[in-house]
């Protein structure tokens, strides 16, 4: 009788702790997604909401074992364990989506003299995780290799404007396109929090003016990994650049 009676009171606390869960985690992203609170608060949320879901599956593993024993019914764990398991696998593929890359979040295609921000700031603390500028460009090039300089058979007011409408479209919020200078920056928003990273391109003409050597940075603001998508981001936008 006691075993039953607990094998209730652990079914709906699986039921609760699943659907609190993901209610957790879209609250805090949310929040953070109108700045309400900041960034990293946001997403502490997702981890909060991975430690009920963590209970949520305990509880419900011994409510069925217990419902099993005295035959009570089990339809409240099952349905708490399903979204649990849900929400976990769905954060287990999103951490292997970004794994493979270096826990770095400053991406550049010049690692020698990488474009400088006039507009925009770098973070003060856009050496977190790695130090010092040496440590950045050894980890830097062992991970992303093929990151390198372009050359578009464009003149460098062109390749700007280009860039400029490519940035439109992408909705970033564009802080400074110099034609003359050959100076583009803005800011993009990643995910639905809405976290921003800050990317600046860079053109220079070739000898004869007609081509540009075109290079590229993007930034995260906030965190130390940024999973792969600064990289990311750099190689679609110079594809869009070069096609367009």
């Amino acid at each position: 009788m006691a075993e039953g009676k607990w094998a209730r009171r652990l079914s709906k606390a699986t039921l609760i702790f699943g659907i609190a869960a993901p209610l957790v985690a879209m609250v805090g992203v949310t929040l953070a997604r109108y700045d309400i609170i900041g960034k990293l608060a946001g997403f502490s949320g997702i981890l909060a909401g991975a430690l009920i879901a963590i209970a949520a599956i305990l509880t419900g593993a011994i409510a069925l074992v217990l419902s099993v024993k005295n035959g009570g019914s089990k339809k409240a764990a099952l349905v708490g364990l399903l979204v649990a398991l849900i929400y976990i696998s769905f954060l287990g593929s999103r951490a292997a989506a970004g794994g493979g890359v270096p826990a770095i979040h400053d991406i550049t295609t010049d690692l020698a003299n990488p474009p400088q921000f006039s507009s925009l700031s770098l973070r003060p603390d856009n050496l977190a995780g790695v130090d010092t500028l040496e440590n950045w460009r050894m980890i830097h090039a062992k991970g992303y290799p093929d990151l390198k300089s372009v050359t578009i058979a464009r003149p460098v007011a062109k390749i700007i404007a280009d860039a400029e409408e490519i940035a439109g479209q992408l909705g970033w919020d564009i802080a400074v396109a110099d034609a003359a200078a050959g100076h583009f920056e803005a800011t993009a928003s990643v995910s639905y929090i809405r976290f921003k990273d800050d990317v600046i391109l860079r053109a220079v003409p070739t000898d004869d003016g007609r081509s540009s050597i075109i290079d590229m940075r993007s930034v995260s603001r906030v965190g130390v990994s940024d999973l792969g998508v600064n990289a990311k981001r750099i190689q679609s936008f110079l594809d869009s650049l070069a096609e367009n």
